[in-house]
């Protein structure tokens, strides 16, 4: 009997530490430009467009968030954001019901300083592939603990994501449901339940280390007008004198999140990152690089390189998502080398990443 008693103690804390919160509750802070409660395919529910649904007092840390969605097949990305610190600092999920059933069907992203980095952090940890249904409610389960997740879809057993790695720092913060498109989304039965008694699936694979030459530290200036930078073709410290410095750190995939040091605003919206290469004979390396969205690459002071990565600048499918897309031959003097990359940023990550190669 008291084994008995303790397991339905159990079950009625669990039950109790759930919260569901209807959408009339005053506890949302609903901005949108349209936001309609409504009866749609059988439940009460919040339509949403070009706008969000935010649960201020959420303090949610660790644990597990509930609701359903109802969708429609267009090209918008409804989701939710978690741990949201304000309005420029969250982690995002969201859907992109036009790519149903690609590797980018779905996406988690770290949202710093107002920058959605869904063109950096893409792949392993980031998406997956899946079918999304339309014209009915998909139940979205979400599972939090400390720097990993979980999503599920209705009622599978097995996670559609395994968030490996969230970026951003582990603090309690609101959860918000977001659709900033003219294109509806329907949220219904929303509920979440703050623990840290949480556990997950899905175990974490150790990645690779870098491989030898991967920069793993930059040099990081504040921004500026990306104007400084146009036809320039030789940097003088006249350029550069009032710019300040900080150190950035990649993460484990070799990539520099500009955004975590600071946003990109219009006229400040371009940082060098830079990096000192010590070279003990003169000689000729390959540096292979990534950025976005727009770099100019200076070399001991001199423009040896300009490039594009947008959204669409490549072919009419790209992402502008990051990589080893480019490179250079760097004709090293003997002692130090300073190589300047003056990255800009329009919208979906502000990053850069590299590695130096030798010629064989």
């Amino acid at each position: 009997m008291k084994c008995l008693f303790f397991l339905l103690l159990i079950i009625i804390l669990k039950v109790y530490a759930q919260t569901n919160i209807p959408f009339n509750s005053p506890r949302w802070k609903i901005t949108a430009k349209e936001a309609v409660l409504e009866e749609y395919l059988g439940k009460p529910c919040l339509k949403i467009t070009n706008g969000s649904a935010l649960l201020s007092d959420a303090a949610f840390r660790n644990g597990i968030i509930e609701f359903d969605i109802a969708i429609e097949h267009a090209r918008y990305f409804p989701g939710m954001g978690f741990r949201v610190q304000d309005s420029a600092n969250a982690e995002e999920f969201y859907l992109r019901p036009h790519q149903s059933g690609n590797p980018d069907a779905m996406q988690y992203y770290p949202e710093f300083n107002g920058s959605g980095g869904w063109q950096l952090y893409y792949g392993r940890g980031f998406g997956n592939a899946h079918a999304l249904p339309f014209d009915r409610w998909l139940h979205i389960k979400m599972l939090i603990k400390n720097d990993q997740g979980e999503v599920y879809f209705d009622d599978e057993k097995e996670p559609v994501l395994f968030m490996e790695k969230l970026k951003r720092p582990i603090a309690a913060g609101m959860i918000s449901l977001e659709n900033q498109w003219p294109v509806a989304a329907r949220y219904a039965n929303f509920s979440y339940t703050a623990t840290d008694d949480v556990t997950l699936k899905s175990k974490p694979v150790p990645f690779e280390p870098l491989p030898a030459g991967v920069i793993t530290t930059w040099q990081v200036s504040s921004p500026f007008d990306e104007k400084l930078v146009n036809n320039k073709p030789l940097l003088s410290s006249f350029d550069t004198s009032s710019l300040t410095w900080q150190s950035l750190t990649v993460e484990e995939r070799g990539v520099a999140d500009l955004s975590i040091l600071a946003g990109a605003v219009p006229g400040k919206n371009t940082v060098f990152a830079r990096v000192v290469i010590e070279s003990e004979k003169a000689e000729t390396k390959k540096l292979t690089f990534g950025f976005s969205d727009r770099a100019k690459l200076y070399f001991n002071g001199r423009l040896l390189y300009s490039g594009e990565d947008n959204f669409l600048s490549r072919d009419y499918r790209f992402l502008g998502t990051m990589g080893y897309y480019d490179a250079v031959y760097l004709n090293l003097k003997k002692g130090k080398n300073e190589v300047w990359i003056a990255i800009s940023e329009d919208i979906g990550g502000w990053g850069v990443q590299a590695k130096l190669e030798k010629i064989l």
